[in-house]
């Protein structure tokens, strides 16, 4: 896979700033990852996000995209527009669809997927093997995003 510029990834409050990309790594069913610093206007890094290019079991369990704002600025939809722009470059990926997924109890998560045009299509128990259920956890809500208007 070839990454592609990510300078685009702006809108009138929010930038993303790449930090690295990670090739796929098949033994262990990695997609290739872009990481970005979710930034505002003036370069401040207020959270986190990343973009799995591709599908496999390990991303429907995990999602194509994860995201971690800072507490102090929670609240604003900056983690949902985030992932309005992540939208964008997984359509110039040829991806048709991304998952995103959380916990049942993670209410702000939930809120996130909703903003950002996500469908609820179940909640999954997670297979035995899975590293989540290992660490824990137990089901996953999977949210499904339609990007047919993002592709090129």
């Amino acid at each position: 896979m070839v990454f592609i510029n990510t300078e685009f990834l702006k809108s009138d409050e929010i930038y993303l700033k790449l930090e690295k990309t990670v090739e796929g790594n098949p033994v262990k069913e990695w997609l290739p990852t872009y990481h970005f610093a979710i930034c505002d206007k003036s370069g401040t890094k207020m959270g986190e996000c990343d973009l799995r290019i591709g599908y496999n079991e390990k991303a429907y369990y995990g999602g194509n995209i994860g995201y971690l704002m800072e507490e102090k600025y929670r609240g604003h939809h900056f983690a949902g527009k985030a992932c309005k722009l992540l939208f964008e470059l997984a359509g110039k990926h040829k991806m048709e669809y991304l998952i995103i997924t959380c916990n049942p109890d993670n209410y702000a998560s939930k809120k996130t997927c909703e903003f950002a045009g996500g469908i609820l299509e179940k909640v999954v128990p997670l297979p035995d093997e899975n590293d989540m259920r290992l660490n824990g956890e137990t089901e996953k809500c999977i949210y499904r995003f339609d990007l047919h208007e993002y592709l090129d």
